[in-house]
């Protein structure tokens, strides 16, 4: 249900104000507004700059320790694992804003452990390149300064590829005015070449046409020596890298500690976003805020123990104003309301559509389903999301609650039809074949299925009539209640009567003379009134515009037929995998019972990821496709949204859980 709203003025002295908010934060129970303009008062600017700064900064601080830590704990197989959520007592939160020093201190040493680790790395991929390239030279036994020039000899060392290196070595081979000796012949050839200074120029020709690419080093190290000594650099940037692992994983115990500070500083910021909204005098400080009629109690002692001068007055939201929408519902209504809000928040005025919406979400996402082992899947995994998060529900969870409930109707329908993962294991079927079964509707043969969902939809949509009603009647609006609402829920069951009657096989006609009667009733009254509020030819287009409704609920009708047709794709798709693997098709033996070890491994895998992926695109399409009826045709009769969820002062914590004292 929508929960009642009232509406808090508040004047206080200005040196109370930050005790006042904290008072409000601890209610959780008011959302602060934008204050009326007054002709006595000013606006109070606040300056968030330093605090968004400091948020960013610490947020940054966290995710690299976390990140930090969890990396070491698996490089290392340590068990570990960040708690998602941290409780702590009010006076301990509150507390934390006497930490601040600390924290500072905790964020430079990450920023400073996070900037050392980005420069061992740099080195270290440095490092390694330089090995690899160096490596080619290990072969060398002769200093890399002695290769070079003199004043009577040339003699350099490099390296040349294996396809020229047949070339070159015909080359030197023929000419008297050079030597060389092949130092390693394994990737690329290593070669020192010596020649005469007076037939330099040639030689430098002889290597150039070859490719040769002379060696960079000119350190009085060997190869070895030198590669040496770049490892020696290695082994200890790794064990410097090591070290600073161990300072990061050291400090895993202070995560929850910032997590705390990150919660107290947005905290802060909340609070100074909401003094943008309030207005203040030279001594005193005005304040408007929305307070659910359920928190009024606590949100007046807590005021009273904050600050001795304070006046504050409760009234009735004025008509003119929408105030916050928050809804009160039992948990497994929870988490329906997720998919209200994506299509739209209900506003504070209007009956709260969810728990009517839930009971045929439910049933619609358990008929598609339609099946035991599905249902189980569903209630089993859906069940352990939601239970898991259940303190501190994200939209996973809510998601989580939804198929697990249609779990539950999915698993009664897989009864109903017989279905067990697509096989029929009970000696019995209540509902008709989904495949073959027809009934013959006007001397028309049609899926029996087909119109069952044309039944359901009559019923969904007589249910959205009377929410209409409903809504009207809390308004006391009591004739649109009655001919807006009322009047189409009667003309909905005279509809359900007529389809009935014309099922040949349940032998029922009376029931379409009975239905027709009173649809045709409930339509020509209808007419009649749907220009009450009109004058004359206002009267006559509204009651045309009734007339011409009929085609609107007629099409609203055969948009159930989706129902019929994921239902069947699902069942088909799931009775040709187990058959394929169990019992079989066409007198064929199934995989896992062939006696075939390589059909057996076969069987279980089409066991396995056929029916994973059925139930995944079948549940996203049931997500979809019963989310667009509740919009649509349900919603599309009475429903306005249009709202904004209730944001109490204090709720933009992240982390951290408050609990009282």
């Amino acid at each position: 249900m929508v929960v009642e709203m009232k509406k808090l003025n508040l004047i206080a002295m200005s040196y109370d104000r930050d005790k006042i908010l904290n008072a409000l934060e601890r209610t959780g129970a008011a959302e602060i507004k934008q204050h009326a303009p007054s002709d006595y008062a000013h606006a109070v600017a606040f300056d968030a700059e330093e605090l968004n700064a400091a948020c960013v900064s610490a947020e940054n601080a966290l995710q690299i320790l976390q990140s930090q830590a969890l990396a070491y704990a698996a490089e290392h197989k340590i068990a570990y694992k960040a708690a998602d959520d941290v409780e702590v007592s009010y006076s301990e939160f509150m507390e934390t804003g006497k930490r601040e020093e600390e924290m500072r201190a905790l964020i430079g040493k990450v920023n400073e452990l996070r900037d050392t680790r980005t420069a061992l790395l740099a080195e270290l991929n440095r490092l390694q390149r330089a090995l690899k390239a160096a490596s080619v030279y290990e072969c060398s036994e002769i200093p890399f300064s002695h290769y070079r020039r003199t004043g009577a000899v040339v003699y350099k060392l490099g390296t040349v590829e294996e396809r020229a290196f047949g070339i070159l070595k015909g080359a030197l081979d023929q000419t008297d005015c050079a030597a060389y000796s092949v130092l390693s012949h394994k990737d690329v050839v290593v070669l020192g070449v010596c020649f005469h200074v007076r037939f330099e120029k040639e030689g430098e020709k002889l290597l150039s046409d070859a490719g040769f690419s002379v060696c960079p080093y000119r350190t009085d190290e060997t190869g070895a020596q030198f590669c040496a000594s770049i490892r020696t650099r290695i082994e200890y940037v790794k064990r410097e890298l090591e070290s600073n692992g161990t300072a990061f994983f050291a400090l895993k115990d202070k995560i929850s500690l910032l997590k705390v500070y990150i919660d107290y500083l947005l905290f802060e910021l909340e609070k100074g976003k909401s003094t943008d909204k309030t207005l203040a005098t030279q001594a005193t400080f005005l304040l408007e805020a929305y307070v659910p009629v359920t928190g009024e109690e606590s949100v007046k002692n807590a005021l009273s123990a904050a600050a001795g001068a304070v006046y504050c007055e409760f009234s009735p939201v004025p008509e003119e104003e929408m105030p916050p929408t928050l809804l009160k519902n039992h948990a497994v209504v929870e988490g329906f309301e997720s998919l209200t809000n994506m299509y739209s928040v209900p506003n504070a005025r209007e009956f709260d559509p969810n728990a009517v919406m839930a009971i045929f979400y439910s049933i619609f996402l358990g008929y598609i389903m339609a099946d035991v082992g599905y249902g189980a899947i569903m209630l089993l995994c859906g069940g352990f999301l939601w239970l898991k998060h259940r303190a501190r529900p994200t939209t996973l969870s809510r998601l989580a609650c939804v198929f697990a409930i249609g779990g539950i109707f999915a698993a009664i329908w897989g009864v109903l039809f017989n279905s067990f993962f697509g096989l029929s294991l009970l000696p019995f079927t209540v509902m008709p074949d989904a495949k073959d079964a027809m009934w013959s509707l006007a001397g028309i043969r049609i899926p029996s299925e087909l119109i069952l969902c044309m039944l359901f939809g009559i019923v969904h949509l007589g249910a959205g009539y009377v929410c209409k009603a409903v809504q009207c009647w809390r308004r006391k609006r009591i004739l649109d209640g009655l001919f807006d609402g009322l009047v189409w829920a009667v003309f909905s069951v005279g509809v359900f009567l007529v389809l009935l009657g014309f099922i040949d096989e349940f032998n029922l006609k009376i029931l379409s003379l009975v239905g027709g009667i009173t649809a045709g009733a409930m339509l020509v009254i209808a007419m009649f009134t749907a220009g009450r509020k009109e004058k004359f030819f206002g009267k006559f287009v509204k009651g045309f515009g009734a007339a011409y409704g009929i085609i609107n609920f007629v099409s609203d009708i055969l948009s159930y037929a989706r129902l019929y047709g994921l239902m069947l794709s699902g069942a088909v798709i799931a009775n040709l995998i187990s058959s394929y693997a169990v019992t079989g098709m066409n007198g064929s033996v199934g995989f896992l019972v062939s006696g075939n070890a390589g059909l057996v491994i076969l069987g279980v895998f089409l066991i396995l990821i056929g029916h994973a992926f059925n139930l995944a695109i079948s549940l996203l399409g049931a997500y979809i496709h019963d989310a667009r009826l509740q919009y649509v045709e349900f919603y599309g009769k009475f429903y306005e949204g249009e709202g904004e969820l209730f944001r109490p002062l204090g709720s933009d914590k992240k982390y951290v859980r408050v609990t009282s004292d």
